[in-house]
């Protein structure tokens, strides 16, 4: 059994805790998202449980990584930055019941598992947490944004000089 794969139940259940660095490159969907693989994930994982009893994981990830600025299509650096609690159910009817009871959105509840790869967990996280369109306060270079810009004139602007004088036919 690889060193990422828990009994989620029975981490939880014994306070259990777990932190590490995991390079960009060996998470995927993340390195898909970014401008290149550069980059490492700081991480932890606490096991516990909630106020009611319920097994909980808290997660937490850092780290910077390089996206695309959706403004000037050129790469910036973004520091990832998130903790969430995940609250585990034994199944979907049990998850279920779990979120109706902690009435609260800003826990996760999902369905654990005794074979639980924590690297899906790690960058489910790391995902979550990057911006939806992320762009640089001021882009540091304005080319592709400048040849975008032209002098033309609009089709509109004749409607802003009010209504043209009838052409005699």
């Amino acid at each position: 059994m690889s060193a990422f794969v828990i009994d989620a139940f029975e981490f939880c259940r014994n306070d259990g805790y777990r932190e590490g660095t995991t390079l960009v490159a060996e998470m995927p969907r993340l390195a898909a998202d970014c401008a290149d693989n550069s980059g490492a994930i700081r991480w932890s994982m606490q096991g516990g449980q909630t106020r009611h009893g319920y097994p909980s994981l808290t997660l937490e990830v850092a780290g910077p990584v390089k996206l695309v600025c959706q403004r000037c299509l050129g790469p910036m650096e973004y520091e990832l930055g998130s903790s969430t609690m995940l609250v585990l159910g034994k199944d979907d009817e049990e998850a279920d019941g779990i979120e109706e009871v902690l009435d609260d959105d800003s826990i996760d509840v999902i369905v654990g598992s005794h074979a639980c790869d924590i690297r899906q967990l790690l960058e489910d996280e790391a995902l979550l947490a990057l911006p939806q369109a992320p762009k640089h306060e001021v882009c540091p270079d304005t080319k592709l944004l400048d040849a975008l810009k032209t002098d033309k004139v609009s089709p509109f602007a004749g409607l802003k000089a009010g209504p043209a004088a009838p052409t005699p036919e």
